[in-house]
């Protein structure tokens, strides 16, 4: 049994820990670790170890395991990857303002981000449909949900680093956003009445239901089954859609394909699904 970083690491973490890592988060997140992020596992894992004053990755998996709790909480958000950005993958956005002007007669319009991350999805979706309607009260509510709570408790504060917004056009940056002074130079928030437009809560893709309002008229679920294997892409697809209005769209990840899940959904644009017909029925 080989082990990492005996002279180098603080503490032992050797195939049988990786494994039970691997085994424990698949179980309840559905990411599907591969032997490249070993190192991502442990540097992140570490830090539990030391906030616990535990001597090594064999004690800390045996407590989450008996006991559980509020950490089983941060094992998950530790083992989240979270990569976003404001108007990612830009050409959604200009999919969801056609699509809203096409829908307008059907508000109120509900749109679901699934794994919302630190926020910048679910206010790009914000800012769509403000700039759609040309108001700051559009005809939508947007649900932004994430298995961690950390990157939520972000999302919902809205407060970023300036650079966060760099790439914005200056008009959006001056209509959507307030430029910290003083102890808030160099940070930027959301304008409070983007934030009142979103609903942020938890929610487990793994989950056996999904207990959200739907049907939605657009669904985001972007660039979070990459980390899932085929069997949970296709559990976690066949909750979506149901969640789908009959023209709802899924948006989905510029690497992600679905041809597995033919009888689910089918494409209908780039990275663009809608519901096969009767799937979820």
């Amino acid at each position: 049994m080989s082990s990492i970083g005996h002279g180098e690491r603080d503490f032992e973490f050797n195939d049988r820990d990786f494994k039970r890592v691997c085994e424990l988060i698949h179980a309840r997140a559905g990411i599907a670790l591969v032997p490249a992020k070993r190192d991502m596992v442990y540097g992140r894992l570490s830090r539990r170890l030391r906030t616990l004053g535990l001597r090594s990755f064999k004690d800390y998996l045996d407590q989450l395991e008996k006991h559980g709790g509020e950490e089983w909480q941060a094992f998950t958000n530790a083992l989240t990857t979270n990569l976003t950005s404001f108007f990612r993958e830009p050409h959604h956005f200009d999919k969801l303002h056609e699509e809203l002007l096409l829908r307008a007669h059907k508000a109120p319009l509900k749109l679901w981000s699934c794994a919302a991350s630190t926020g910048e999805e679910p206010y790009s979706l914000a800012i769509t449909a403000c700039e759609t309607f040309g108001t700051m009260t559009p005809p939508v509510r947007i649900l932004a949900t994430d298995v961690d709570t950390q990157v939520l408790a972000t999302a919902s504060q809205g407060v970023y680093s300036m650079d966060r917004i760099n790439g914005l056009d200056n008009e959006l940056k001056r209509r959507y956003f307030q430029r910290g002074t003083g102890p808030n130079e160099g940070k930027c928030r959301v304008v409070p009445a983007l934030r009142s437009l979103i609903e942020f809560r938890p929610l487990n893709l793994l989950a056996n239901r999904y207990e959200v309002s739907g049907p939605f008229d657009a669904l985001f679920c972007r660039n979070v089954m990459i980390y899932f294997d085929k069997p949970t892409q296709r559990g976690i697809l066949s909750r979506l859609v149901e969640h789908m209005g009959d023209d709802g769209l899924l948006y989905t990840g510029h690497s992600e394909n679905y041809l597995h899940a033919a009888d689910l959904i089918q494409p209908c644009g780039r990275t663009l699904y809608r519901r096969t017909r009767r799937s979820g029925a």
